[in-house]
């Protein structure tokens, strides 16, 4: 929702912070390869040290660098629909790397399955009725897309790690997090299916005139 509502003043943002990525030659698919590896870094780290503010901080500049590509491709004039393919399926595997760590450190794999297929469910409905429709990427503006998820995990991350400190186990608060986050996300999913069913049956309708 953020991205499709304020994209023509966040995409001047982020062009701006790709100057080094351009200056130095990166390709876009470099840079997205180079945010799944910096992803699947931070989540092994934190099975490792088990801190989940370190882990909501470290994700979120990974996140950040991984949301370059797309800056870098438009400064580059290198946009095309293969660079467009590999960065959806990468995005899906880092959501799958964070977590699968989250299940891992805290003991919560039924609602990091819930949360990841919530997110992949939401990304289904719109590459589904792609196939059947020609549809618009901006024309989506769904409540719970993968930019406020990933801002979700990362703060969710960040306040479990302060509320450890008055002796609250990150684990609950990371569970009621993932709780929401997989109601969200299915929620989502719900939105995007009911717009999806309204534009097919449009173009049934049309097709029968």
């Amino acid at each position: 929702m953020i991205d499709g509502l304020f994209k023509r003043h966040i995409d001047p943002l982020w062009e701006s912070m790709a100057t080094p990525l351009v200056r130095m030659g990166m390709t876009p698919n470099q840079v997205t390869a180079t945010g799944l590896v910096l992803i699947c870094l931070t989540s092994v780290l934190y099975l490792w040290h088990g801190n989940p503010a370190v882990f909501g901080l470290t994700l979120a500049f990974a996140f950040a660098f991984d949301a370059l590509d797309g800056a870098v491709a438009r400064r580059r004039s290198m946009c095309t629909k293969s660079g467009g393919y590999f960065d959806a399926m990468v995005d899906r595997y880092q959501e799958l790397a964070v977590l699968a760590a989250l299940a891992a450190v805290n003991d919560l794999w039924a609602l990091a399955l819930l949360a990841f297929s919530g997110g992949v469910l939401t990304s289904y409905a719109k590459a589904r009725t792609a196939i059947e429709i020609p549809i618009r990427n901006e024309a989506w503006p769904d409540f719970f897309e993968r930019l406020e998820r990933i801002i979700f995990l990362s703060a969710m991350l960040l306040v479990a790690g302060a509320l450890s400190l008055a002796g609250i186990a990150p684990a609950s608060t990371i569970a009621v997090g993932l709780g929401i986050y997989a109601l969200l996300a299915h929620l989502t999913s719900v939105q995007r299916m009911r717009r999806a069913v309204a534009l097919l049956r449009a173009a049934d309708g049309a097709s029968k005139d």
